[in-house]
């Protein structure tokens, strides 16, 4: 129930602040209107829903050739379907076990194929998205970890997830080391180990495949990081997994990505959900919290949550997480998309989208376009061309949305492009004859 401040209430707290009015306490906020807005006259509720349909109609659809950890993928209408029944419409945690049992059951599920597809023991129920699930990655490596004041991050880590587990990092003064990429578009393993020898890295995270598209050898990544008793850290793509061995089977320690290729829509940004797994000797230091297998008081099946060591449950210096909430509505939609695609489903999203993007890419040197990187890399990839910037621009307008600039990211003339299932033939041919216009 909300009961809103009497006027009494409200004069006690000013006074208390010293303050002599509602406008002093938000005078450092600087939302003032020199003149009230101009509305224009009343609508009725049919006018009104009109205006808004007119002024709809200005909105354009792009046609998305960009990636950098968000992705423009067909989503089966039956997800947000089934999402929109009363069993399963909230994203919150679901305490209530006894009055849950749909939703808890179907956490479960998500966990278990969390864990098919990375390859690892344990699923939390998600967090709120790739970057903060990696920046708590590097938290609990630290505390599996104990020793250790230096982090090792690939520079094939996407630059914003980078900033995040910078932020995360602040209050522990942590020392953040690069290792750059070399020329085959992926982790200098050569660094690493020299960086590894110097002592005192309590993490090293890889992504695979890297921002750029590129797939990190996770094989020797793993074995020189397991060498020097390091946590490992692996940020996935859950599309990719499908078609790649997974991160477990290289000698993960924890594996987070972001799940928003599942089932989600783009969205502005948001929100999207975070997967979280790990192997089992780690589970005490994981994160969040996780659904568990169990019996009622009759000796039937029951499904109830059997870890939480957020601090609102246990004492803060124990906690291992202060996140507030799970995104669980988010992490339902991932479930469903990867119970009605299945594993073949899945797989041939992946198939669809290689050789499509190997298809545009062909197209694209052809007209001058050059490669950053002679790796191999799967749906993403970076070109490279004199004022890319101006033509990025000049498709804008057209209605293409023709990669993502690199340019602050330190990477000149650059565009980094994706192309997913949802691409068509016709829209690339379109898109390379509009390029070969502007050229």
């Amino acid at each position: 129930m909300y009961i809103p401040h009497s006027k009494d209430d409200v004069q006690k707290a000013l006074e208390q602040l010293g303050l002599s009015s509602l406008d002093d306490l938000f005078s450092h906020i600087d939302l003032h209107l020199l003149e009230p807005p101009s509305l224009g006259p009343p609508m009725t509720e049919e006018d009104v829903r009109r205006y808004f349909k007119e002024i709809s109609k200005r909105n354009r659809e792009l046609v998305c050739f960009a990636g950098f950890g968000a992705y423009d993928r067909i989503i089966p209408s039956a997800i947000w379907q089934i999402l929109s029944r009363g069993e399963f419409l909230t994203a919150y945690t679901p305490y209530q076990a006894e009055a849950s049992q749909g939703t808890l059951q179907a956490i479960f599920e998500y966990q278990t194929l969390i864990c098919e597809l990375t390859g690892m023991d344990v699923a939390n129920a998600s967090m709120y998205d790739g970057a903060s699930a990696l920046a708590s990655a590097i938290l609990m490596a630290r505390a599996i970890k104990s020793k250790g004041s230096r982090v090792l991050l690939s520079e094939g880590i996407n630059p914003l997830y980078r900033e995040v587990v910078k932020t995360y990092l602040l209050g522990y003064q942590d020392e953040i080391n690069i290792v750059p990429l070399q020329e085959g578009g992926y982790t200098d393993i050569d660094v690493l180990e020299d960086l590894l020898k110097k002592g005192e890295v309590h993490a090293v995270a890889v992504q695979y495949p890297n921002f750029l598209g590129f797939i990190e050898p996770l094989e020797e990544i793993g074995k020189i990081v397991k060498g020097y008793q390091v946590p490992f850290v692996v940020v996935a793509d859950p599309i990719a997994l499908s078609v790649l061995r997974p991160p477990g089977d290289y000698g993960a320690d924890i594996v987070v990505g972001e799940g928003q290729q599942m089932g989600l829509p783009l969205n502005f940004g948001g929100p999207y959900v975070g997967f979280f797994a790990v192997k089992t000797e780690h589970l005490r230091k994981m994160p969040g919290r996780l659904v568990g297998l169990a019996e009622d008081v009759d000796g039937k099946r029951a499904f109830t949550l059997v870890l939480q060591t957020r601090e609102q449950h246990i004492r803060r210096e124990r906690a291992t997480s202060n996140i507030c909430t799970n995104q669980n509505l988010m992490a339902l939609a991932n479930l469903i998309y990867m119970v009605l695609l299945g594993k073949e489903g899945m797989r041939e999203v992946a198939r669809q989208s290689i050789s499509k993007a190997m298809y545009l890419k062909g197209k694209l040197v052809s007209l001058g376009f050059e490669e950053l990187y002679k790796g191999k890399h799967l749906w993403e990839f970076p070109l490279r061309k004199e004022k890319v910037l101006d033509l990025h621009k000049r498709l804008l307008e057209k209605g293409y949305m023709f990669g993502v600039p690199l340019e602050k990211f330190g990477y000149r003339d650059t565009l980094l492009l994706a192309i997913t299932e949802k691409r068509t033939k016709r829209e690339m041919d379109e898109l390379v004859h509009l390029v070969k216009e502007e050229l």
